[in-house]
């Protein structure tokens, strides 16, 4: 297990179509430091945002893709981890999604 604190494992929020769709069922989605757990992520989200109860954390790897540069040399895109957070019926919406 990562030795990560709380405020270093969540990075910024996703802001997708797909992402935005899922805020009506209490579902939100994270970039993530690559090597934090789904109880990391759990215990991140719930010490970060006030009167949230996390349900069930899904989480994925965002493999990179080949891009071309210019000259002889080929680079790659960002690799990323990305966790949907699923809150408990009872709880309160994050409040940093809210007017979005």
């Amino acid at each position: 297990m990562a030795d990560l604190k709380y405020y270093d494992v969540i990075f910024k929020p996703l802001m997708t179509e797909k992402s935005m769709s899922l805020l009506e069922e209490q579902t939100y989605s994270f970039y993530v430091h690559p090597k934090a757990t789904k109880v990391q992520i759990k215990e991140a989200v719930e010490r970060l945002f006030n009167n949230v109860t996390v349900e069930k954390v899904n989480t994925m790897h965002t493999h990179p893709k080949k891009r071309q540069r210019r000259g002889a040399k080929a680079g790659e895109t960002v690799r990323r981890k990305k966790a949907i957070v699923k809150l408990t019926p009872g709880s309160s919406p994050i409040e940093y999604f809210e007017g979005i």
